[in-house]
């Protein structure tokens, strides 16, 4: 059984920085995002990325300010937000999909419909 631990979360001022984490037990490969959803609203992704920072991807509200990495070794991804704004508050899940495709497309797999497994979330919050 695939299961997803976050961490990481918090409540910070404007314009500074969160590092979350996400661990992954369970054997095989996986395509990995974060994803947030704020009260009243959808679920919305914010990166996701394969085998390494060559496969990725950002939504336009936080390319520039926040990375995603991954360290196989110890089956973690990071997400370093930094320059939080207001409006990155937010739960924040990570989510994960068997890695089975010869090619994809990061834009396209970067779906929550996508992801077949999800962390409990960890709360994200940005005063102004």
């Amino acid at each position: 059984e695939v299961q997803l631990v976050e961490s990481g979360g918090g409540l910070v001022q404007a314009g500074e920085s969160l590092r979350l984490s996400c661990e992954v037990s369970g054997s095989g490969l996986y395509i990995m995002g974060w994803f947030r959803q704020a009260p009243g609203k959808e679920r919305e992704r914010v990166s996701c990325i394969r085998r390494n920072t060559e496969n990725t991807f950002y939504a336009a509200s936080v390319k520039g300010r926040f990375t995603i990495s991954r360290d196989s070794a110890k089956n973690t991804v990071y997400l370093q937000m930094n320059a939080l704004k207001p409006e990155d508050t937010a739960v924040y899940y990570c989510g994960a999909v068997r890695d089975t495709y010869a090619i994809v497309t990061m834009e396209f797999i970067c779906d929550h419909h996508a992801m077949d497994y999800w962390g409990q979330g960890t709360q994200v919050t940005v005063s102004s």
